[in-house]
């Protein structure tokens, strides 16, 4: 088990999350909680980003890790927050670990419609998607 853990680590299933537990999922849906005022963020993380390596004299795009452990979310008045009072008044918790963008948008999409973002006074300012079936999503 990775044992270097970051500032404000995600919440798994009660546990902080690692790099080692990624395994073979592409990205995550998550929950960012204000301990303050109650205040909620519903978004989707990927775990990589995409880059370029050299690789005989030729580019080529590759999969890199991505900022994951330190984001916090798209939201500027979130981000904002985070800055003012503090990392710590914050809790970041995973809700599902998926194996596909498109499952992530599907559930980032079905998260925050469970939890009705547009109509309590959350972080979520607007609600986007664009969703297709992938062979994951597939019974």
């Amino acid at each position: 088990m990775e044992q270097t853990l970051y500032d404000n680590p995600w919440d798994y299933q009660g546990v902080p999350f690692t790099s080692d537990m990624i395994g073979d999922h592409f990205g995550f849906c998550y929950l960012i909680q204000n301990t303050i005022d109650g205040r909620l963020y519903i978004g989707k993380k990927l775990f990589t980003k995409a880059g370029y390596r050299m690789v005989k004299k030729k580019r080529k795009k590759v999969r890199l890790e991505s900022d994951w452990k330190t984001y916090y979310s798209s939201s500027e008045e979130l981000n904002e927050d985070v800055a003012k009072l503090g990392k710590e008044t914050f809790v970041r918790k995973i809700l599902r670990l998926c194996k596909s963008r498109s499952e992530c948008s599907y559930y980032e999409g079905k998260y925050q419609f469970q939890y009705d973002v547009l109509l309590h006074n959350s972080y979520n300012r607007w609600i986007s998607l664009k969703v297709r079936r992938s062979p994951q999503l597939r019974p």
